[in-house]
């Protein structure tokens, strides 16, 4: 997903705004993770970028999206932009130190 999310719409309250985009990108992580998995793989991974309108995007990890999004609203920013793409995870086993 790479998308402009206007974070001031006329009529609309802003904590309304928020809540939108939030359910928007939720649903995007919960129908991407419903995709099967090609094999060898054990889960799917995300790198996800959040940047203020015609700014250069910020990688961020996929729980702090929101976490951004809502900074960048209290900024005064007027547009935020958010691309999140799905990659496969392989899982690597944990040396403990034997």
């Amino acid at each position: 997903m790479k998308k402009t999310f206007a974070l001031d719409v006329s009529g609309r309250k802003p904590g309304t705004v928020m809540d939108a985009i939030k359910h928007e990108i939720r649903k995007y992580f919960k129908r991407e993770r419903r995709k099967p998995r090609p094999e060898g793989v054990d889960y799917w991974d995300f790198d996800c970028k959040v940047g203020a309108g015609g700014a250069e995007p910020v990688a961020k990890h996929p729980g702090d999206v929101e976490k951004a999004i809502e900074a960048l609203q209290k900024g005064g920013t007027t547009e935020v932009y958010v691309e999140i793409l799905a990659k496969p995870g392989v899982r690597t086993k944990r040396d403990d130190g034997e």
